[in-house]
């Protein structure tokens, strides 16, 4: 008898609380707020990035369909979930990537991180990241070796994380330039991670919305930048370079692979930045924020487990009863 999927019965742990809002149209609101990262991207890289960001999107697309084609189920490509890993994915990565490499990065992404676990919301990592990783593991100079400088036609400059010396100078003005630079996207890196005002937007966009919950991105945020200041480092620097600020509101927010509880959240986020102050400080590569997020993810069942919050339960009466046993006892 060929198998059915019309009539599946779902089990998940209460409590359960019911929403208007649909799978698709919570992932329509998200690829709205990447449209800043999007356009900043390609205004500052050309058609490189509009052609890497295309590529990525149909790439996962096609993977997503392919692969659910060939595990006989129903192609469920409408609900947005591979188009904003495409996007994700696009936006991590540097506009000089090859287009092959995008593929295989959609591949893993798509397949091996989300497909073999079930699907959406079935992945224990981000399906972006892991993506990610897997290219810059394997092809570490094309993702980490070469960088361009907005405007540029030829490799020609470093990402501020990898030329950090700039912060040494003692000239105010030359500063503030640099500050600037950081924070309009005017420099070499990723895609999507150098505008810190078109992350601002988004952020913004997706906190009105209700979309994303601020206790995880403000606990990495907040983690790694004490830490930073406590090495004797940039504040701004460290907030507005690499991809921080971008992992803490599109990474360290996604549903299945962040905890769902309030505590867990905040644990999960100052887990991420502790992991990004090390690996920045200690480690050998100059961006952590990819490796703490996946590291975190693993962590997130184990989060759930010891944060999670018995409904029905209140510890003001269970005090107040043991108060009158024990004067009772007497």
């Amino acid at each position: 008898m060929e198998e059915t999927y019309s009539n599946e019965i779902y089990l998940s742990p209460g409590p359960h609380f019911s929403s208007k809002r649909k799978t698709q149209q919570i992932m329509m609101l998200v690829v709205a707020s990447l449209i800043p990262e999007c356009a900043a991207g390609v205004y500052h890289f050309g058609l490189p990035a509009l052609f890497t960001i295309l590529i990525s999107v149909a790439s996962c697309v096609l993977f997503e369909a392919l692969f659910q084609l060939a595990c006989r189920k129903p192609v469920q490509i409408y609900d947005f979930s591979a188009v904003i890993t495409g996007i994700l994915l696009a936006l991590t990565l540097p506009p000089t990537v090859p287009y092959w490499m995008i593929v295989i990065g959609s591949f893993f992404a798509i397949v091996v991180a989300k497909g073999f676990f079930g699907g959406l919301g079935c992945n224990v990592w981000n399906p972006a990241l892991t993506g990610r990783a897997f290219l810059v593991i394997g092809f570490p100079f094309a993702l980490g070796g070469s960088w361009v400088a907005p405007g540029a036609d030829a490799v020609s400059s470093a990402t501020p994380l990898a030329n950090p010396q700039a912060l040494l100078s003692s000239d105010i003005s030359f500063r503030l330039d640099y500050y600037w630079n950081l924070f309009i996207g005017n420099h070499a890196g990723c895609i999507g991670e150098t505008c810190i005002a078109a992350i601002l937007i988004s952020a913004v966009f997706l906190l009105i919305t209700n979309v994303i919950d601020w206790r995880a991105p403000v606990s990495m945020l907040a983690t790694c930048l004490i830490l930073s200041v406590l090495a004797s480092n940039d504040a701004l620097y460290t907030l507005m370079s690499g991809g921080l600020l971008f992992g803490a509101v599109f990474m360290a927010t996604d549903y299945t692979t962040a905890p769902v509880t309030k505590p867990g959240r905040i644990i999960f986020g100052a887990g991420c930045g502790l992991i990004t102050f090390l690996i920045r400080q200690f480690g050998g590569y100059p961006e952590g924020v990819m490796f703490s997020i996946l590291i975190m993810n693993s962590l997130v069942p184990f989060l759930n487990k010891i944060s999670q919050r018995k409904y029905g339960y209140n510890s003001r009466i269970k005090t107040a009863r043991k108060n009158i046993h024990e004067e009772k006892a007497q």
